[in-house]
């Protein structure tokens, strides 16, 4: 783990812009943003929710950080954030299910991420409508007035990409699938668990790509509300996640995971009926209620007494590439009650986990072929008044740049009523944005 010194100021020099061009400006930021070693950006692209902040987040250049593997590493991240007291960017990988419950992490790991990251950023730029505020920690706010016309110079004409001819391999081939799909199957007939996330990975090996050109693609494609473009040295994440895992909001918890997936078609009448075969699906409203109560009990180990909600129940939600059905449970906690311990008691997230969710998490680790890491953990911020919002990560691309490998993982719910050759399917209806970029 490294902590660098406490500032000895938490004060930020801000300043507000209009923009005329809000596309062009935010394609500018992101190649911009490139100069530097830490780098986090998101993008609702758009979406209006009833709970988007921000339309267009990017935080750049650490000036303290945290980097931990996951022994301790609530507690670690307890005591930055504590002690920092102002706007925190990172990642929490789905491996510190180790530090929550007594589970171990050892399936093969290609692209070495760390199991924690966390950094206070010395430049901060938010976008909200067509208005740009900026936020510089005082020691760098002399350097602001010339990064503003650095940006405004800053070219967005397509680089030329690096594409070799990229393989994509499959960690599980299609007949080992379906062997592990029974046994699955087998845990769930004999009482074990109700539900399980079993995920699969899709990966490439000496392979390079250009980060930012690959990730502009998959958001175009998908135009998801929680877009995420993460760089932290040489690794990368190319995230077109639709999913939210929690977000802090004054004394407001709010959870909106998604359980059950639709292709779309190109035809209108065929796209409205999938759309509504999903919404009345029996096996995926299953699904979405399981985790709604995992999720349900999950917050009220914080919550004020009587205060968890189920606000929105198996809504269909509609994106360029999926139907998705998502619910949102909300809570109410004490002003006592710190972020962190908001987050550790829910982790990982109910979605991407099953019920129960500690045994489900032991068969996963049994039956999965690939250390998960950051896919199916989580990108966010915390505010400097302790209000905090983090995506899921899935439907992503990771790159290691240095081992030059590339991986994206897929997954979906097993319960009872799963047919395995309708759940292959559904892993490459989500599939088939990165292998797009990946494959041109």
């Amino acid at each position: 783990m490294t902590i660098k010194p406490k500032p000895s100021f938490k004060l930020r020099t801000l300043k507000k812009l209009p923009l005329k061009n809000v596309e062009q400006y935010k394609q500018k930021l992101l190649v911009w943003s490139q100069q530097f070693s830490e780098v986090v950006w998101m993008d609702s692209n758009d979406y209006q929710q009833n709970y988007t902040s921000y339309d267009v987040v990017l935080a750049v250049d650490a000036f303290t950080s945290i980097q931990t593997d996951f022994q301790d590493a609530f507690t670690k991240l307890k005591d930055y954030q504590s002690i920092t007291n102002d706007w925190l960017f990172g990642y929490l990988s789905y491996d510190l299910k180790n530090d929550v419950e007594d589970l171990k992490s050892e399936n093969f790991d290609g692209l070495q991420f760390p199991e924690m990251f966390f950094m206070q950023p010395k430049k901060l730029f938010i976008i909200k409508g067509n208005v740009l505020q900026i936020q510089y920690l005082n020691s760098v706010a002399d350097e602001l007035e010339s990064d503003l016309d650095s940006i405004e110079s800053t070219s967005v004409k397509d680089e030329k990409p690096i594409q070799d001819s990229i393989k994509i391999k499959l960690r599980i081939h299609k007949d080992e699938y379906f062997n592990k799909l029974q046994k699955m199957l087998a845990h769930i007939h004999r009482g074990d668990i109700y539900e399980a996330n079993f995920c699969q990975e899709f990966y490439a090996e000496s392979s390079q790509i250009n980060a930012v050109s690959t990730y502009q693609k998959l958001n175009a494609i998908s135009r998801p509300p929680f877009a995420t473009f993460l760089k932290i040295q040489d690794k990368y994440l190319l995230s077109a996640s639709p999913e939210r895992y929690l977000k802090k909001q004054g004394s407001q918890i709010i959870s909106q995971p998604i359980k059950g997936t639709a292709k779309r078609s190109s035809n209108a009448v065929t796209d409205n009926n999938l759309r509504d075969a999903l919404s009345k699906s029996e096996k995926d409203r299953s699904e979405n209620i399981m985790i709604v109560d995992l999720v349900r009990n999950d917050l009220s180990k914080t919550a004020r007494k009587g205060s968890v909600q189920v606000e929105e129940l198996c809504k269909v939600y509609t994106f360029p590439q999926v139907h998705q059905m998502i619910s949102t449970i909300s809570s109410k906690i004490e002003k006592a009650t710190h972020p962190v311990d908001v987050i550790q008691s829910t982790f990982p997230m109910g979605s991407m986990t099953g019920a129960p969710k500690v045994s489900a998490m032991k068969i996963i680790e049994d039956l999965e072929e690939t250390k998960r890491g950051l896919y199916s953990g989580a990108v966010g911020y915390f505010t400097p008044e302790g209000d905090f919002d983090f995506n899921v990560v899935i439907r992503s691309i990771l790159y290691n740049q240095t081992n030059q490998y590339i991986s994206y993982s897929v997954g979906g719910a097993i319960t009872a009523k799963s047919d395995p050759l309708e759940e292959y399917e559904e892993c490459l209806v989500k599939a088939k944005a990165m292998r797009e970029v990946l494959e041109n």
